[in-house]
């Protein structure tokens, strides 16, 4: 079952906690690359994410963003601390003697100094395991979509081999009329010469000649690769690179068969296989 590495998940959860909501995005590329994106009260959380991302993962560039409103009930009261600001307050008068003139900061320029307002430290442990339960809800729906999608990127690759298929089993039918072709050209551009060679020889030229435009080791090899697509496939492993691995190896068939080839046909069959392969090359690169 091959996956696609493109797909998004969004899974939302209220409770006595408040409200958490986890947004995973994921696009093509080579390795497993998470960004998270965490609330600062929740922060903590992040080597454990990351631990179940790589658990369920093996490729793909991922954001991840978790958000959380908290209850109301959870959230603190913000308080002063009466004794820093009084502290404050001693020092500037201090300066202020120092300096021969009055320093009166106003209320909310006090407010501003780290420390002032400091909020009771709240229990997150609930909020924590929700979370990261969560992240297991967004992580089915991901990875849901992504076999959708690898389900349709795999009927299509199989589209695209079927015709791959045609187009080589096409060149077959057409080859012998192509060497055929070639020969009597060659006899006919010969035949004022043949009182000056030997016909042994003359022949020895064809067959030669002929040897290099045969394309039937391209074609058994092209039938041999979309023979390891199409089994590929079926694999239940990510099989991404394997694949674009035997893109390579087409497309270097159907370059070779279009620098042998003598005939229109042939060449118009060359250059269609290798929009096919081409084709399926970019969707690869969706592939896990």
């Amino acid at each position: 079952m091959i996956k696609s590495m493109t797909a998004f998940a969004r899974e939302s959860r209220s409770g006595d906690f408040g409200e958490l909501t986890w947004e995973l995005r994921a696009v093509n590329h080579r390795y497993l690359e998470p960004h998270l994106r965490l609330p600062e009260e929740l922060r903590s959380l992040e080597a454990r994410v990351r631990a179940r991302l790589a658990a369920r993962l093996q490729r793909g560039k991922l954001d991840c963003t978790l958000r959380y409103t908290a209850a109301v009930g959870m959230v603190g009261n913000l308080r002063v601390n009466r004794l820093f600001v009084e502290q404050l307050l001693a020092a500037g008068q201090e300066v202020g003697a120092i300096i021969g003139r009055g320093i009166e900061p106003s209320p909310f320029e006090l407010l501003r100094w780290p420390g002032v307002l400091h909020e009771p430290e709240r229990d997150l442990d609930q909020v924590a395991a929700a979370a990261l339960d969560l992240l297991e809800g967004a992580l089915d729906s991901l990875l849901a979509t992504r076999v959708r999608e690898g389900e349709r990127l795999e009927a299509l690759l199989i589209e695209r081999c079927d015709r791959l298929e045609e187009s080589v089993g096409r060149v077959r039918a057409r080859m012998p009329q192509v060497m055929d072709g070639v020969r009597q050209r060659l006899s006919d551009r010969l035949a004022e010469l043949r009182a000056q060679l030997d016909e042994g020889r003359l022949e020895q030229e064809i067959a030669l000649i002929a040897a290099r435009l045969d394309v039937d080791e391209e074609m058994d090899r092209l039938e041999a690769h979309i023979a390891e697509v199409r089994d590929v496939l079926k694999r239940p492993e990510p099989v991404g690179r394997r694949l674009d691995f035997l893109m390579q190896e087409l497309n270097r068939e159907a370059n070779t068969l279009t620098s042998k080839s003598a005939d229109v046909e042939v060449t118009r069959e060359a250059v269609e296989m290798k929009v096919l392969i081409e084709q399926m090359r970019e969707q690869i690169q969706n592939l896990e």
